[in-house]
């Protein structure tokens, strides 16, 4: 759930849109924009996004712009921070390392190219 926060609901703001790198399901209300990749964590540029920028949705185009100037997306990736990783081994580590994003599916990389549909028998 992506509410709206408390500060605008204060202020009158009875919707707004939300833009999310997450992997979720949906939203209880309003409009969403879900699965922008590659995700923040990996590099993408949804991490470098400030108050006040201007995002332009075009549903029918398909298609977000933010409206920053090259230059700017330059100076903003060089005060970011690499992101450090999760974890060094386990789960979280191979998630991390091997788990495609969004517009990819989701899946783990190694498991791009097996047979679609086959999976194993369970008993």
């Amino acid at each position: 759930m992506l509410p709206i926060p408390k500060k605008l609901l204060q202020q009158g703001v009875r919707d707004m849109v939300r833009i999310s790198d997450a992997r979720m399901s949906g939203t209880s209300y309003g409009t969403c924009v879900l699965h922008i990749a590659p995700e923040s964590a990996a590099g993408g540029p949804l991490a470098l996004v400030q108050t006040g920028d201007e995002i332009e949705i075009d549903i029918p185009g398909r298609r977000i712009h933010w409206h920053v100037s090259d230059d700017e997306i330059a100076r903003r990736l060089q005060l970011h921070p690499e992101p450090k990783p999760l974890a060094n081994r386990g789960y979280l580590h191979l998630y991390a390392k091997h788990v495609m994003q969004a517009d990819k599916g989701c899946d783990f990389d190694f498991l791009v190219g097996r047979t679609p549909g086959a999976e194993p028998d369970i008993f």
